[in-house]
């Protein structure tokens, strides 16, 4: 069944995830959506020093939004800010330093930031690819503490400062690799049989996606949704995937390609009337699912997904 879900995705991502996909979507696009203001309005982007993150924040910056950059490393973000400015003429771009994979940073940065702070969009962009099953200081296997652990503690931290504010949103940038992965929420950290980081990596989009549609639920008042950027040639992409990088690197979409969707989910009217809890790609709703691939979770499975979360997030809480 893995060789079928690979292949059937891989042949998908030929036609629907590089460029020319984008380009063929693109024609479909509404111009007007994205003609809009939002000055006034806070958003926050993690992972936004470069590839889609920064994309996204550039766009948001340039119709007048206040950007709070979340980034790891002090010298890519004060450069990704500087850049960013330059291009948008906007002086409300913040940087704020955290490291995703820490769970007690992250609740740090949300507490502080929400006592400070309104918050009108999150967008949970950054990510982890690490090859090597490695582990964080806290014990936590290092992608997902990043990726999964990491984007619930933030998203749940700051819904109560969301809630304040009208049409709140939550954008979530998972992965069309998630579609090749079934919930294994029996080993949410790869701690059985060998390890594949790429296969982590994906586990963690499908453990996003599920996440979006459980919190999509349970807090009616904010617009969730999730989405795929589609094949992009992004920092992340080269120094994680270098083989697929070589021999894709001329089909890749452009950052700003990758970026479009997370723009017109945060911004736009027309994706705050889509029911909350979407997977999208190219602005379009699309299936959580590859036809046949049997990769559906149970309910309980969702459910304990969420539990375990939860317990995670509290023993770390400061």
């Amino acid at each position: 069944m893995s060789l079928y879900r690979n292949t059937v995705w891989f042949l998908k991502g030929l036609q629907e995830y590089t460029k020319g996909g984008y380009e063929a979507a693109e024609r479909g696009f509404s111009a007007a959506d994205l003609e809009v203001s939002v000055s006034g309005r806070s958003f926050i982007v993690t992972g936004a020093n470069s590839g889609i993150g920064k994309a996204a924040a550039y766009e948001i910056a340039k119709r007048g939004g206040t950007v709070h950059l979340l980034c790891r490393n002090k010298d890519r973000a004060e450069e990704a800010r500087k850049e960013i400015v330059e291009q948008s003429k906007n002086e409300n771009v913040h940087v704020h330093l955290v490291d995703m994979s820490s769970p007690r940073k992250v609740w740090e940065f949300a507490n502080g930031f929400s006592q400070k702070h309104n918050l009108h969009a999150l967008i949970n962009n950054a990510g982890c690819m690490v090859n090597q099953r490695e582990l964080t200081e806290d014990g936590l296997e290092k992608n997902f503490a990043t990726n999964t652990l990491g984007t619930y503690i933030l998203t749940t931290a700051l819904i109560p400062t969301l809630k304040k504010s009208e049409n709140p949103r939550v954008i979530t940038v998972s992965s069309g690799g998630m579609l090749v992965q079934k919930l294994n929420v029996e080993d949410l950290q790869i701690e059985k049989g060998s390890f594949d980081g790429t296969m982590a990596y994906a586990q963690n989009k499908r453990q996003q996606v599920i996440m979006t549609e459980q919190l999509a639920a349970q807090h009616k008042e904010i617009h969730f949704s999730s989405m795929h950027p589609g094949w992009a040639d992004t920092p992340a992409v080269q120094s994680s995937m270098p083989d697929f990088h070589a021999k894709m690197k001329n089909k890749l979409r452009t950052e700003a390609q990758g970026a479009d969707t997370v723009v017109w989910l945060a911004l736009s009217d027309a994706a705050s009337r889509q029911p909350s809890g979407l997977f999208f790609q190219d602005r379009k709703a699309v299936s959580t699912h590859l036809p046949l691939a049997f990769s559906k979770s149970s309910p309980a499975e969702d459910q304990k997904l969420m539990s375990t979360l939860e317990e995670l997030a509290v023993k770390f809480k400061c």
